[in-house]
């Protein structure tokens, strides 16, 4: 005889795998925002606690200088969830040219990469398309493709306890490698284009809206002489001359003219980057 529980578990599997099946292909996300939220806490206070993997900068004004240009880049009309908690922290490893972004808005940035650019577009620019990831929701919406049916089952069978203990299990297996955070070109090309938009919709455009070009453009260059530091960025945000066209094509199609000196701002950031250990 099959139990209620059997029952309610094959009509989810019945009425709801072609639903998911679906919905991991139209990139539909069934996390609701208030767990991108909750799960991006949990993995803040994972990342706090491993300093091994994670040794956070303690330089409070250079990272109020980075946290400064992230409020202004959130003010873009081209925001979807701007109630998220859109936070800069510094991760001081010189040796890692890379940032990420954890869902619900808390974003990291390498010292490695603060000390490769030298401009402050291109620092807007990776800021840019770090929060596009978290505005996205690029996060979750990878992980209903990796934890769909076992979310779905959660969720049909209207228990708290059930569902929360599936987002205890994605918690913990998110671990200090925190894998959700390996997006696909297609992620990579709708976070360019973010950066790219919200950039051109700031009031007064203060930085080169094709900033996050010159970090690629120079990563692309760079990542065959120095392959160990740019291991992470070309393994969670993969780099391609494909990319780098888009963009191009579309500073072409909007008219961008070149960066003015006043976008680059270089003799700021360099005041800043000096600070760095």
């Amino acid at each position: 005889m099959i139990s209620p529980k059997s029952k309610i578990i094959l009509i989810v599997s019945t009425l709801f795998v072609p639903a998911l099946l679906w919905s991991c292909a139209s990139g539909i996300n069934l996390f609701p925002k208030s767990e991108d939220v909750s799960l991006g806490q949990q993995m803040a206070k994972q990342i706090a606690a491993d300093p091994a993997h994670y040794p956070i900068l303690n330089n409070p004004t250079l990272t109020a200088y980075l946290q400064s240009i992230e409020e202004r880049i959130v003010q873009s009309p081209n925001m979807q969830n701007k109630d998220f908690h859109y936070k800069v922290t510094i991760i001081n490893d010189p040796n890692t040219i890379n940032a990420f972004t954890i869902p619900g808005g808390g974003i990291y940035v390498y010292t490695g990469l603060l000390k490769f650019i030298n401009d402050e577009s291109a620092l807007a620019g990776v800021l840019a398309h770090e929060t596009t990831h978290a505005d996205h929701r690029h996060g979750t919406r990878n992980m209903t493709q990796q934890y769909g049916l076992q979310l779905v089952e959660s969720l049909a069978l209207g228990s708290a306890g059930a569902s929360a203990q599936t987002l205890g299990t994605i918690a913990a297996n998110l671990g200090t490698q925190l894998t959700v955070l390996r997006f696909s070109r297609d992620d990579e090309r709708e976070a360019d284009q973010g950066s790219f938009d919200d950039l051109t919709k700031l009031s007064g455009q203060p930085w080169w809206p094709g900033g996050v070009n010159q970090f690629l453009t120079k990563s692309l260059a760079a990542q065959p002489s120095q392959p160990s530091q740019f291991q992470q960025l070309f393994l969670t945000h993969p780099v391609d001359q494909q990319r780098i066209d888009a963009i191009n094509s579309d500073l072409k199609s909007s008219h961008m003219p070149n960066a003015s000196v006043a976008q680059l701002n270089m003799n700021n950031y360099s005041r800043y980057k000096s600070m760095l250990p």
